[in-house]
């Protein structure tokens, strides 16, 4: 499988008084599909920390569709847009509950060494994870 789908309920918090979803939620939103993306692997950001290997997110851009409002049930289908090198790209679609495309977004993250705070190579540890991965 070359993608992730994660679920999330839409809080109060997170919208405006008209009860739509404040723009900058839908990072947050995405990043929750990262994160459960790398899970569905067995890794973690804490664990790639521990590692040495920092995640900075480098790209984020997003188109916006329709309004995600309070208490919708989201989708967020997050899928790898190629083998990682340097860095790693994301691709996302959420959905609500009606399946309404409501945004999609890309995000470079770039693969940092902890101790000397420079670029290095996606971790071998990883790329083995994925050797089987179909994109």
């Amino acid at each position: 499988m070359n993608f992730n789908e994660t679920k999330i309920r839409v809080r109060y918090g997170e919208t405006d008084q008209m009860g739509v979803v404040y723009h900058a939620n839908y990072a947050v939103y995405f990043e929750v599909g990262r994160t459960e993306w790398l899970r569905e692997f067995g890794l973690s950001y804490s664990g790639m920390e521990a590692e040495g290997i920092m995640l900075p997110v480098i790209s984020l851009s997003i188109n916006y569709k329709n309004s995600a409002r309070y208490d919708d049930v989201l989708k967020v289908k997050t899928t790898l847009k190629k083998m990682p090198t340097a860095s790693i790209e994301f691709e996302y679609e959420l959905r609500n509950q009606a399946n309404d495309l409501l945004a999609i977004g890309h995000t470079v993250l770039a693969f940092i060494d902890k101790e000397r705070n420079r670029p290095t190579r996606c971790p071998k540890y990883l790329l083995d994870k994925l050797q089987n991965y179909s994109l």
